[in-house]
């Protein structure tokens, strides 16, 4: 399973303004705007590993999910939630053909964890052997930062600050996360079920 981002967040849409102001930087000065490609970049980093350790993201964008085959052919769960739509389920050949499923043959349901493609009827469409089935769905939390829950946004924040303060560190400390970040985000981790657990 393939798990590919085909829209990036846009620039416009990370707070780059607020991390300036959360990290107390000067302001009134020519060369303000210097940091934003290193604000930048934090902001991305941090919200990476938010949605890494969460699996879930959190601002709107197009995926892209390749499969080799069906995990299960009464439901594929999709690897990263919450889902807002699917757009599109394509069997490709072992040529690189690509067949569109018409949308009537398949159905979201929605979960804030586990989203799942169900078939509308017994089974999803057969994956062609030696091809691979693509599924395209929108998925993300919120369409602006500012409408993220406001422990996530300010995990993000924490996390973002701790890579600029630390940005010169070559060697692992204790632990990757600060402790206040794991915290934050502790809820919106998946709980693991089954065997084990």
């Amino acid at each position: 399973m393939y798990l590919i981002e085909e829209s990036q967040i846009p620039d416009a849409a990370l707070p780059v303004a607020r991390l300036r102001d959360h990290l107390r930087l000067g302001s009134g000065f020519a060369e303000d705007s210097l940091q934003d490609d290193l604000l930048l970049g934090f902001l991305r980093a941090a919200i990476a590993a938010v949605e890494a350790r969460t699996g879930k993201a959190l601002i709107a964008r197009d995926f892209l999910c390749s499969l080799q085959r069906w995990r299960d052919v009464t439901g594929q769960v999709l690897p990263i939630a919450p889902v807002r739509m699917v757009t599109q389920v394509q069997l490709v050949d072992r040529f690189g053909v690509g067949t569109v499923v018409a949308s009537d043959r398949y159905s979201l349901v929605e979960d804030a964890s586990a989203p799942c493609l169900r078939p509308v009827g017994t089974v999803l469409p057969s994956v062609p052997e030696y091809g691979s089935v693509e599924v395209r769905f929108e998925a993300g939390m919120a369409l602006a930062f500012g409408d993220l829950p406001a422990d996530l946004a300010q995990a993000v924040m924490l996390l973002a600050a701790h890579y600029y303060e630390y940005r010169d560190e070559t060697a692992l400390g204790q632990g990757c996360m600060p402790f206040g970040v794991t915290s934050l985000i502790a809820r919106y981790r998946p709980v693991r079920l089954g065997f084990g657990a």
